[in-house]
């Protein structure tokens, strides 16, 4: 399939993923953009929390098309994956029939007994929908194998019926968390962004726009307090949705003023910190420390 004309301005795609409630960075913006435009599936990776899934999430809505999500695990394969029969009906109809031989076979791998998994049913949706391949580093590399297809020529070869052309072609996007090194097979088929922790700017403005309740002043003390704690050495660093939930938590248990409560402050750190670790290592004193200069 030939690549699509450009014909939208990139900025367009940051306004309309910003409606959606997601601040994109202008490299981002562009490459969700270039994919959307040329037709190719775009791997987005970075580390765990910095909003890649949601960019998926983000470009359904602002598409107004459905998401189709395949969460991928060790062991993920293609029955799981792609599709599978349903071997359970297959058994009662022969049963209930009675049928035998070539007849029967046919009318058993067929439609009615077929299971449609997420790759196969976002090729076969009348609108084009966002198919999300979410955290693909955590299945086999074996599994990259039965993506090729797919995202080459947006087709699934099933042996029993032949193969099955996509009815529209699904935005596709992947995400990793650099648990293990993709293949560059897999690369080649995919444009690429790293998404970053935010800077302060975006950090606050995604902060913003999705807690309008929060002051100025406490969103700025959140944000300097979050950037400054990722400096710390953690297991686990916390991403933007633990950014959110600290600032809806502060702002449910009244606090304008980190600095104020150092005990309400410690105990909003659930929101951040997510290991036994962590927890120890950021004590009251050293919660006040970075709060102190947060403010």
């Amino acid at each position: 399939m030939p690549p699509r004309l450009i014909m939208t301005d990139w900025t367009d795609i940051q306004t309309d993923l910003a409606a959606q409630g997601y601040v994109a960075a202008p490299d981002l913006a562009m490459a969700v953009h270039l994919s959307l435009a040329l037709g190719r599936p775009l791997l987005l990776e970075g580390a765990a929390g910095v909003g890649k899934t949601e960019v998926a999430r983000a470009l359904a809505a602002m598409k107004g098309c459905e998401l189709i999500r395949l969460q991928c695990y060790e062991g993920l394969d293609a029955a799981q994956a792609i599709y599978e029969w349903n071997y359970q009906r297959q058994l009662l109809a022969i049963r209930a029939s009675g049928e035998t031989g070539a007849g029967s076979e046919a009318r058993l791998f067929s439609e009615d007994y077929l299971l449609e998994r997420p790759l196969l049913r976002a090729i076969r949706q009348p609108v084009a929908p966002v198919l999300l391949i979410d955290e693909i580093d955590r299945a086999d590399e074996e599994f990259e194998a039965y993506l090729l297809e797919v995202l080459s020529d947006f087709q699934i070869t099933i042996p029993e019926m032949g193969t099955l052309r996509a009815v529209t072609r699904p935005m596709v996007i992947l995400t990793a968390n650099g648990t293990r090194d993709l293949s560059d097979a897999l690369r080649r088929r995919c444009l690429y962004a790293y998404v970053d922790y935010p800077d302060r700017a975006t950090e606050l403005a995604i902060l913003q726009k999705r807690c309008p309740g929060v002051s100025d002043a406490l969103a700025g003390q959140i944000i300097g307090f979050v950037q400054t704690l990722r400096k710390e050495d953690l297991e686990k660093k916390p991403g933007v949705a633990e950014m959110l939930d600290f600032a809806a938590a502060l702002a449910g248990l009244g606090v304008n003023d980190l600095t104020r409560d150092p005990v309400v402050l410690q105990a909003a750190l659930a929101t951040l910190l997510k290991t036994q670790s962590d927890r120890a290592n950021i004590t009251t004193e050293v919660a006040q420390r970075l709060a102190g200069r947060a403010a």
